[in-house]
C-alpha cells in the first residue's frame, strides 16, 4: 500500500479513537463501540453518496432528474436529511439524539433488504445510556464534531482504498476486545489468524461458506477474499452465511458486510446451538466450507436440550455442560457437505486431550476419518486471553487416513500486549499443510494406528518432537582448559607475590 494511504489509515484510526473520549466514564466500553461504529457507518455512507452524486452531476451536466434517477439505481440509498452533513449542521439542536435516530430509521427503511433491523440495538436518544438531555446533547455534539475532521474524508476518490473502512472496524473492535476480558474472543478474531484459517480451508468459486459463530464477520470476509478464479484473480462467485447470538455484534456484522459490498450475505441473529436459523425445511443447511472461532469452553451452552436435539447433531455424544467446544465442532461437522465439505475451527488446547465425553466424541471423529490436521498456534494471539489455541481441520470424504500435526507455536512476532503471526509464519504453516509431509521439529504425519496408540490424544508434543539436543561436551578438552587456567592463575599469583615483596609487603 502506498505511504500516503498508510498515513491516511493512521490519521483515521486516531480520529476515531479520539471520538471514543466522548463516552469514556459515562458509558461502558462494550456499549459505546456501538455509537462510534454506527456514526462511522453514517459518515462512510454519506461521503460515498456525496462522491456518487458529484460523479453523476458531472456525467449528466447538472441535469437533476437524470442524477436522481441514476442515484436511485445505486446499491444503497441515503434519503434527504439523513446524511452526516445534515446531522452535523443540526448538532446544536435540543433533540439531536432524536434526529440521529430518525436518520438511521430512514436509512434502514430505504435499504430494507440489506439493513433491516441493523440499528435496533442503538439508541442515540437514550437517557440511561447517554445521560440526561444536556449531557447527552453535549456528548453527541462532540461526537459529530470529532467525525467532522477534514482528515476523515471517507470518499473512495480520496481514500483510494475502500477496505480501509473495514480496517477501522477491525482496529476498533480490537481496541474494545483488548479491554473486554477473556470473553473478547467471542466476537473478534485477530486478522492474521483469520487470514491463516482462510488460506487453510482454500475456498473455491461457487462455494457456500458459513461461520456459525460469526461475531463481527471478519473471518467470513477473509475467507471470501480467498476465493479465486483459475487464473488467480479474485472471484465474486460465492455465498456467505453466518449466525451470531449477540444482537449488537450481529448488527455490526451486517454493517461490516455492507461496507465490504457483500450485501447478499445471510447473517442470522440466533443461538447457533439452541436455535439455529440456517435451515432448509426441517434440516440444517449444508455448506462447502464451515469456519469459526467459537467462544472457548463456553459454559451453559445448552446441554440440557442436546439429547433431544431435533437435528440430531449430538449422536456421537453430548459434551459436558461447562465446556461447549465440541458442541460447536459437532454442529460445524454436521453442516458440512458430505462429499468434500471442509471445517476449520479455532479451539483451546484442552479440546485436544480432555477425556470423558469429550474424549469419546474426539475418538469417533478420528475413527470416521474426518480429522485432517491439528495446528498448534503461538500463545497470546487473542485479545484478553493468553490461552494458547489450535486449529482443527476436518474434511469429509477424505481418501487418505493420516493426520498432519503442525507445531507452529514457536514462530511469531513478540508484541508488547499480544503476539502476532507474521506473513512468513502464515506462509510456512499453509505450505506445510498443503505438502502434508513430516518436517523435522515442525510437523509430523501420523497414522491412525499411532493416534490409537496414544488413546486418541491429540496433544501435539506427542507427535511433533521439538526437543533440541544440546551440543555434546568434550570432557577431556574442558579438563585441559581448566588445568591451563589453573597454571596461569598460579603464575599470576607468583608474580603478584614478587611485586608485593619488592614493595616491602613480602614478610
Amino acid at each position: 500500500m502506498p505511504e500516503n494511504q498508510n498515513t491516511s489509515r493512521r490519521e483515521i484510526f486516531n480520529i476515531v479513537w479520539k471520538a471514543c473520549d466522548t463516552f469514556r466514564g459515562a458509558v461502558d466500553p462494550s456499549e459505546y463501540k456501538n455509537y462510534i461504529l454506527t456514526m462511522l457507518f453514517i459518515k462512510y455512507l454519506s461521503d460515498l453518496w456525496k462522491d456518487k452524486r458529484a460523479a453523476y452531476e458531472k456525467k449528466y451536466k447538472g441535469d437533476k432528474k437524470r442524477v436522481e434517477r441514476a442515484l436511485g439505481r445505486e446499491r444503497f440509498v441515503v434519503p434527504p436529511e439523513c446524511d452526516f452533513d445534515y446531522l452535523y449542521a443540526h448538532r446544536d439542536e435540543a433533540n439531536i439524539g432524536e434526529l440521529i435516530n430518525i436518520a438511521l430509521e430512514k436509512i434502514e427503511d430505504a435499504n430494507k433488504a440489506k439493513l433491516e433491523n441493523v440499528f435496533r440495538n442503538v439508541d442515540f436518544n437514550s437517557e440511561p445510556a447517554l445521560g440526561q438531555t444536556r449531557e447527552r446533547n453535549r456528548r453527541l455534539k462532540n461526537l459529530l464534531e470529532d467525525f467532522n475532521d477534514p482528515k476523515l474524508d471517507l470518499r473512495p476518490s480520496r481514500l483510494g482504498d475502500r477496505d480501509i473502512i473495514g480496517d477501522v472496524y477491525e482496529y476498533l473492535i480490537g481496541k474494545f476486545a483488548a479491554g473486554a476480558g477473556k470473553k473478547a474472543g467471542e466476537f473478534y478474531t485477530p486478522p492474521e489468524v483469520s487470514t491463516l484459517l482462510a488460506k487453510l480451508v482454500a475456498p473455491k468459486p461457487g462455494d457456500r461458506i458459513c461461520d456459525p459463530a460469526c461475531g463481527s464477520g471478519s473471518l467470513l470476509i477473509k475467507v471470501a477474499r480467498e476465493v479465486r478464479e483459475p487464473d488467480g484473480s479474485p472471484s465474486n462467485n460465492f455465498s456467505l452465511f453466518g449466525q451470531e447470538s449477540n444482537g449488537s455484534t450481529w448488527a455490526l456484522c451486517r454493517m461490516n458486510m455492507f461496507l465490504h459490498e457483500m450485501d447478499a450475505a445471510r447473517i442470522e441473529w440466533c443461538d447457533t446451538i439452541g436455535n439455529p436459523r440456517l435451515v432448509e425445511g426441517d434440516k440444517l443447511m449444508k455448506f462447502d466450507v464451515v469456519v469459526a472461532n467459537p467462544p472457548f469452553s463456553l459454559d451453559k451452552w445448552g446441554q440440557e436440550n442436546a439429547a433431544t436435539d431435533k437435528f440430531n447433531r449430538f449422536w456421537r455424544g453430548v459434551p459436558p455442560k461447562s465446556k461447549g467446544d465440541y458442541a460447536f465442532i459437532t454442529h460445524m461437522i454436521e453442516t458440512a457437505l458430505e462429499d468434500g465439505g471442509k471445517v476449520g475451527v479455532i479451539v483451546p488446547h484442552g479440546v485436544l486431550f480432555r477425556g470423558g465425553f469429550e474424549g469419546a466424541i474426539r475418538q469417533k471423529l478420528i475413527e470416521e476419518n474426518l480429522l485432517e490436521a491439528v495446528i498448534g498456534l503461538p500463545p497470546n494471539l487473542f485479545f484478553g486471553t493468553g490461552i494458547p489455541a489450535a486449529i482443527l481441520l476436518f474434511r469429509k470424504g477424505r481418501a487418505e487416513r493420516d493426520v498432519l500435526f503442525i507445531d507452529a507455536s514457536r514462530e511469531f512476532e513478540d508484541g508488547k500486549n499480544q503476539n502476532r503471526l507474521r506473513e512468513q509464519d502464515i506462509e510456512k504453516i499453509v505450505k506445510t499443510f498443503r505438502a502434508f509431509k513430516t518436517v523435522d521439529k515442525y510437523a509430523y504425519r501420523a497414522t491412525p494406528d499411532e493416534i490409537k496408540e496414544n488413546d486418541f490424544n491429540l496433544n501435539i508434543p506427542r507427535y511433533v518432537d521439538t526437543f533440541e539436543e544440546e551440543e555434546e561436551i568434550d570432557i577431556e578438552a574442558v579438563q585441559r582448559e581448566i588445568e591451563q587456567l589453573e597454571a596461569e592463575l598460579a603464575e599470576t599469583r607468583k608474580q603478584m607475590a614478587g611485586y608485593l615483596k619488592e614493595l616491602g609487603y613480602g614478610a
